[in-house]
């Protein structure tokens, strides 16, 4: 098991949690079409949130479960800043936990 699983775990709770607070989660699931995206981000058929919430987050939680190799880089934060460009403020606690998870993922572990 990667040194770093339970820091990442922590980190996904962390980004739930802030995803939760700014109104950004939702309760019903986008349409398998819609989930089904082979853009990065899914950015034809989902926003941001709706990505880190369905795709982001239940990936990172099966490689966790799964005991699967973390990914080697992560640029989420660089997404992160470039869609909530106009809303820097509503933003800025999101963008603090994709930044650490980002950087937990860059370690060496």
């Amino acid at each position: 098991m990667d040194a770093r699983f339970a820091a990442i775990a922590e980190q996904l709770l962390l980004i739930e949690r802030e995803l939760r607070v700014q109104g950004w989660w939702d309760d019903v699931s986008p349409s398998a079409e819609a989930l089904s995206s082979v853009e990065p981000f899914s950015v034809d058929t989902l926003d941001f949130h709706q990505w880190l919430q369905w795709i982001f987050l239940v990936r990172m939680k099966q490689i966790l479960e799964q005991d699967l190799p973390l990914p080697k880089v992560s640029g989420i934060l660089e997404m992160a800043e470039m869609v909530y460009a106009e809303r820097p403020q509503e933003s800025l606690g999101l963008r603090a936990e994709l930044k650490k998870f980002d950087q937990l993922i860059t370690d060496a572990g």
